[in-house]
């Protein structure tokens, strides 16, 4: 079907004049009438007919006038689309997350960006460092976002570092290390609660461990969450190795201590990945920058 033909029977439709039509497209009467009437030919019936000094539209011309309109209008729709997806005001995000970041710092950005695109829509996928880089390389996540970022990630990803904080050993306050000094290889004695594998700071306790010849923890607890790991140090058994971000305000309310291990002070890193030499969307680009903007 000639669309441009159609374009032009659907504004005199519109419209109700042929002088209108050639007004609003501008072009000269006597080529809308030709167009016209060679796109009546093509579809072997007519869709104009006179009607006292002006002209009406026939039983076919109506009904085809309606399907036009309906047809135009998705057209619009798609102009829109195009325009706000470009933009970055439409589209969709899909965020891998580690759990500290998607507990403790994603919630606040999300409520932050939707407040300005609020078309976007996202999807936060929370799991361990290991699991998100999959999801980043299997094109199944847009960005990640990391708390502990390995150095040992592929070539093929491009990392950011928004922050640091520190890494912390903790107890409950009745535990007999609160607020004590202690070696390594005392506090390794001690039962740990923790992640379960793939967790970037269970690897980096154990790395630690092997950089100062000290013994493996004894993980005698495994959750698959931080709230939970958390829950069971409070409750009083064991000891947690975790971001402060994660249990800051848990030592201010006295419902856990730290204990302060002999030459150790690890940074914790924040960062967020992307798939190196491949642009994001204009909507997670918006994303990225209001992130950065939290934390210059």
């Amino acid at each position: 079907m000639n669309l441009h033909a159609l374009r032009l029977f659907h504004e005199i439709a519109s419209t109700g004049s042929v002088t209108r039509a050639s007004e609003l497209l501008n072009i000269s009467q006597p080529a809308i009438t030709a167009q016209i009437k060679k796109f009546e030919k093509e579809l072997s019936f007519p869709l104009l007919q006179p009607s006292g000094r002006g002209i009406a539209l026939t039983d076919a011309g109506i009904q085809l006038a309606a399907l036009a309109k309906r047809l135009f209008a998705v057209e619009q729709q798609i102009e829109q689309f195009c325009t706000e997806y470009r933009s970055g005001t439409n589209g969709h995000i899909r965020i891998a997350a580690t759990y500290l970041p998607a507990q403790f710092l994603i919630p606040a950005w999300i409520a932050k960006f939707k407040q300005r695109f609020e078309l976007v829509e996202m999807t936060i996928t929370t799991t361990n460092s290991t699991d998100a880089v999959k999801l980043l390389l299997g094109m199944e996540a847009d960005i990640a976002v990391y708390g502990g970022l390995s150095e040992e990630y592929p070539d093929t990803i491009q990392s950011e570092q928004l922050f640091q904080d520190e890494l912390w050993f903790v107890v409950a306050p009745s535990h007999p290390f609160a607020g004590k000094q202690v070696s390594l290889r005392d506090m390794m004695n001690e039962p740990f609660v923790m992640r379960e594998e793939g967790s970037s700071t269970r690897e980096r306790l154990l790395a630690l461990c092997r950089t100062y010849n000290a013994p493996m923890p004894r993980i005698a607890l495994q959750f698959n969450g931080l709230h939970e790991a958390i829950t069971a140090v409070i409750a009083g058994y064991g000891a947690n190795f975790v971001s402060s971000l994660v249990v800051r305000e848990h030592v201010e309310r006295g419902e856990l201590c730290r204990v302060f291990v002999e030459g150790i002070r690890l940074q914790n890193t924040i960062a967020i990945c992307t798939r190196r030499n491949e642009p994001l969307s204009a909507a997670a680009a918006n994303l990225v920058a209001l992130i950065r903007q939290e934390h210059e």
